[in-house]
C-alpha cells in the first residue's frame, strides 16, 4: 500500500530533496506552500506534474503554518502517514528583526501542526518529523553535542525552535503520539537560500570569478559551524520515521569548519585569493554570537545506520560547480544585451 506524506516546507532547500527521496520511494507527497503572487515552487518544478495526470504523485495545497485551523483541515483530509514539518522563518539573522513572526511560524506554527496530528491519531496512526536545529544549543556547554547537551539559544529563531522541540516530546509524551525531533546541524547544497553564508560565498565567488561581481561583504568570519549536504541530511529524516520507537537524533558530520575555511575551500577551487576580495561589514554580525557548533551523530549512525556521506570540501565544491553554470549563463545574458 502506497504511503502518504505531507511536507511543510517543501518549496525549501530540504522539502524539496525530501519530496524528491520519498518520491523515489513510491510515496504519495502532498506540500504545503503559502499562497504568493509569484510562483515560489522553483526548486520543486522538475519533480511537479500536472497534478490531474494520473501518475501523478505530488500534490501541492495552500496553507500556513501560522493558521491553525487550516493546517488541521488539510491534516484530517489528507490523512497522511507521515508528517514533516519544515517549515519555518529559518534564518537566523532575520530573527532579530522579525522575532514575533519567527516564533509564530517556527514555534507557534510547530504547535498547530502537532495538534493537528493529535486529532488525527484518535482515528488514524501518524508519525511527526520536526524539523530541530544545532542553533539550539547556541552558547555551548559542552562539545561535541550530543542528544543530551543542555540547550543555550542564542537568538529568537533558536529560541522557538527550542519551544517546538519541547512541544514534541510533550504531545509525544502526553499524547503517545509518534512525534520525534531531528537536531540537524548546517547543511547546505545548491539550492540552500542565497542569504545564507554559504551560498552567499559560492554564488558571489563565481561571479568575481567571470568579473560579474568585485567584492564579497561578510560579517564574522571566525564563526564555526559543522557543515554537512542537505541531501544526505533528508535521509535521516526518513529514517528516523522509520525507527520502530519515537526518539530524538543529531544529525552531523562530526567535523567544524570555520568560514574563513569555507572562503578556502570555494575560492581554491576557482583558483582565487579570497583576501583580496572579501570585505567585513558589521551589518552582518549578530547581536549575540554562536561561536562554535560541533555534532555528534554516534545514536544516528547506530540505530539509523545513518552518517554523512560528503565533506565540507566535497560540498564548497559541488556548490561551485553549480553556481558557476549560473554565473556563466549571466555573463552570456550580459553579454547578448551589450552586444
Amino acid at each position: 500500500m502506497t504511503k502518504k506524506a505531507l511536507i511543510t516546507g517543501i518549496t525549501g532547500q530540504d522539502g524539496s530533496y525530501l519530496a524528491e527521496l520519498l518520491l523515489e520511494k513510491d510515496y504519495e507527497v502532498h506540500g504545503i506552500v503559502r499562497r504568493s503572487s509569484t510562483f515560489n515552487t522553483d526548486r520543486i518544478e522538475h519533480i511537479y506534474r500536472d497534478p490531474h495526470d494520473q501518475n501523478a504523485k505530488l500534490f501541492l495545497h495552500y496553507g500556513d503554518l501560522t493558521d491553525g485551523q487550516n493546517i488541521t483541515n488539510l491534516v484530517l483530509d489528507l490523512e497522511p502517514d507521515e508528517i514533516y514539518n519544515l517549515g519555518a522563518q529559518s534564518h537566523v539573522r532575520v530573527s532579530f528583526d522579525s522575532p514575533q513572526y519567527t516564533v509564530q511560524t517556527t514555534g507557534v506554527g510547530a504547535l498547530n501542526l502537532l495538534e493537528a496530528a493529535r486529532q488525527l491519531n484518535k482515528t488514524k496512526s501518524t508519525k511527526v518529523y520536526q524539523a530541530s536545529s544545532s542553533e539550539m544549543f547556541g552558547d555551548v556547554v559542552e562539545t561535541p553535542q550530543t542528544e543530551k547537551t543542555p540547550f543555550h539559544p542564542q537568538s529568537p529563531y533558536a529560541c522557538a525552535k527550542v519551544y517546538a522541540y519541547h512541544q514534541t516530546v510533550n504531545y509525544r509524551e502526553a499524547y503517545d503520539l509518534f512525534a520525534v525531533n531531528g537536531i540537524l546541524f548546517n547543511h547546505e547544497s545548491p539550492r540552500r537560500g542565497e542569504t545564507f553564508v554559504t551560498r552567499k560565498i559560492t554564488r558571489a565567488a563565481t561571479r568575481i570569478k567571470l568579473g560579474l561581481q568585485e567584492k564579497l561583504h561578510l560579517g564574522n568570519l571566525d564563526a564555526k559551524r559543522d557543515w554537512g549536504y542537505a541531501k544526505d541530511y533528508v535521509e535521516g529524516m526518513w529514517l528516523m520515521l522509520q525507527h520502530d520507537k519515537p526518539e530524538d537524533f543529531v544529525l552531523a558530520t562530526g567535523e567544524t569548519q570555520s568560514i574563513r575555511k569555507f572562503l578556502d575551500y570555494t575560492f581554491e577551487y576557482l583558483d582565487l585569493d579570497w583576501s583580496k576580495f572579501v570585505e567585513i561589514d558589521p551589518r552582518y554580525f549578530r547581536p549575540t554570537e554562536v561561536n562554535l557548533l560541533l555534532g555528534d551523530c554516534s545514536k544516528a549512525k547506530e540505530l539509523l545506520g545513518w552518517e554523512a556521506k560528503t565533506s565540507c570540501r566535497e560540498l564548497a565544491e559541488l556548490m561551485v560547480d553549480h553556481d558557476l553554470e549560473l554565473a556563466r549563463q549571466e555573463a552570456a545574458q550580459q553579454s547578448l544585451k551589450e552586444g
